[in-house]
């Protein structure tokens, strides 16, 4: 599996990554110990998690259980340098995570320790902030974005202050390295700019949705990514599961995403059918698979870190892991750019 540089770390990640979302809830334990696995066998080493994890339901009783599934395997085998493991620092707006207390340099330290603790290790190779404080466009919100309410002055304080109390982890060697989620290419610039004035750890990639169904970061995001050497970490690669064709024609499949999370997060529309119709075409067109040729695709792009993609069941996750023999011909992506200018963000 090709390996590609996390920032300018020195650390590599493969271009797949096994996002663990839903190890607790529908993935259980054992079959998420199986995942990690498989995928180490296949030289995918890098695991991405969070404190708030697993989802589908988000909730207080499993809160951090995905951490803990893959601390149970962590200490079963004892593989700790075999792997890369990102977590994130949640951020406001859970009752049950630090009363809604958004990220500080006061809730640092106890979120790392917290982590730390699940996970079962001493140290996290890439701390993420799961969402800015000062709100963002991610998650569809960007119909109604207004940064118009932002206080520019407490923006900036808030990045140093937090800058340094992840200066102070990772001189303490419990992180690594230091990432963002859900970020806008201003955000990203000024955690660039006042790491470089020396306030902190230098940013290593920003974790964004990122799929042929949601093109956001082929605008600012992209040119920052390849210029400032931050690389994409796309989640939602396969845009939930409605790239694999299985939601086609108001199908549900039991044990699926959109069975138990109405609308996937805003992602059902009407425009949304039609445009995987069009992605589904181009797939049989060329004779891919639908999945191999969404993930390929992310491997084509620039600005490209890593791919997250999870896996409810350990037959989707060998089967995306396919994807890594696929290599898409100059006429596919033509095909395909030519789908996004017909159906653009329709989302």
């Amino acid at each position: 599996m090709k390996m590609n540089p996390l920032g300018r770390t020195g650390i590599l990640v493969p271009e797949l990554c096994l996002g663990t979302m839903t190890f607790g809830t529908q993935t259980p334990e054992a079959e998420g110990h199986e995942q990690i696995d498989i995928s180490l066998d296949a030289g995918l080493n890098f695991l991405d998690t969070a404190e708030m994890y697993p989802v589908n339901p988000i909730s207080a009783e499993t809160q951090g259980d995905s951490e803990r599934v893959v601390g149970t395997w962590l200490a079963k085998t004892g593989r700790r340098d075999d792997v890369i493991v990102a977590t994130k620092h949640s951020g406001n707006g859970w009752d049950h995570i630090r009363n809604k207390a958004g990220i500080s340099a006061a809730s640092i330290p106890e979120a790392i320790d917290g982590s730390l603790e699940r996970l079962q290790t001493d140290y996290i190779d890439l701390y993420q902030f799961h969402w800015p404080n000062r709100g963002s466009y991610m998650f569809r919100q960007n119909w109604t974005f207004d940064p118009s309410k932002q206080n520019r002055v407490e923006t900036l304080d808030h990045m140093i202050e937090t800058l340094e109390a992840l200066q102070a982890a990772v001189d303490a060697g419990k992180i690594r390295a230091f990432g963002l989620s859900n970020e806008s290419a201003w955000g990203t610039s000024e955690w660039l700019r006042l790491s470089e004035s020396g306030h902190g750890p230098r940013v290593a990639s920003i974790q964004n949705e990122y799929s042929l169904l949601c093109r956001l970061y082929d605008t600012d995001l992209a040119e920052l990514s390849v210029n400032e050497d931050v690389g994409l970490l796309a989640f939602s690669p396969l845009a939930t599961g409605l790239l694999t064709g299985k939601y086609q024609s108001g199908a549900v499949p039991d044990g699926s995403r959109l069975s138990v999370s109405d609308g996937l997060g805003g992602r059902v529309t009407n425009r949304v059918f039609p445009a995987v119709d069009a992605y589904l075409e181009i797939a049989r067109k060329h004779g891919l698979d639908p999945v191999h040729m969404a993930l390929a695709w992310c491997r084509t792009r620039p600005f490209m870190a890593s791919a997250i993609f999870g896996a409810t069941r350990t037959v989707q996750l060998k089967h995306a892991l396919g994807s890594v023999d696929v290599t898409l011909s100059e006429e596919a992506l033509d095909d395909l750019n030519e789908a996004h200018r017909q159906h653009p963000q329709v989302y």
